[in-house]
């Protein structure tokens, strides 16, 4: 359930915005945030998604997809390219075009425990009419200078 991409022409700090977004998320949430995504690294994480999908389906046929999450994603610095460019009066200029590599893990949620959803009660009137009834806090005010402090610049003790 595992799936890599090796020397994706971005950098890393560029895709971890992507990763960051999908991480921990079911197969089908992921594949709709990613779909309405604008960002360059996006078609490139579905790709990858549906290749991790496909290794897990591989590894067992009977293995429901909608049970599926991203367990782990890293990404990681690949390959610089180093490049050089003219400047101005005569320079050169190294660039550094900086590639990552992108690891997906899936994971499977049919063996978890389900997380209970907890009911709420509404607010009783009389309870909501006493935290309304309460007055505001004052604030506190500044002790006042004396004045020796105000001619000594600050300094003396106050009062």
């Amino acid at each position: 359930m595992k799936a890599t991409l090796k020397n994706y022409h971005q950098p890393p700090r560029k895709v971890r915005l992507v990763a960051d977004l999908i991480r921990g998320k079911s197969v089908p949430a992921a594949r709709v945030a990613l779909a309405f995504l604008d960002k360059k690294s996006a078609p490139a994480i579905v790709k990858l998604l549906d290749s991790a999908v496909a290794n897990a389906r591989s590894a067992n046929e009977s293995l429901d997809v909608d049970m599926l999450f991203v367990k782990t994603l890293t990404v990681d610095k690949g390959v610089t390219l180093k490049r050089v460019r003219p400047f101005k009066q005569g320079r050169a200029g190294r660039l550094h075009k900086i590639m990552s590599t992108v690891k997906m893990e899936l994971g499977n949620r049919a063996g978890a425990p389900v997380k209970k959803v907890v009911e709420t009660k509404p607010v009783e009137a009389s309870v909501a009419k006493e935290a309304a009834a309460k007055p505001a806090r004052k604030p506190r005010a500044k002790p006042a200078r004396t004045t020796e402090a105000v001619q000594s610049g600050g300094k003396a003790a106050t009062k």
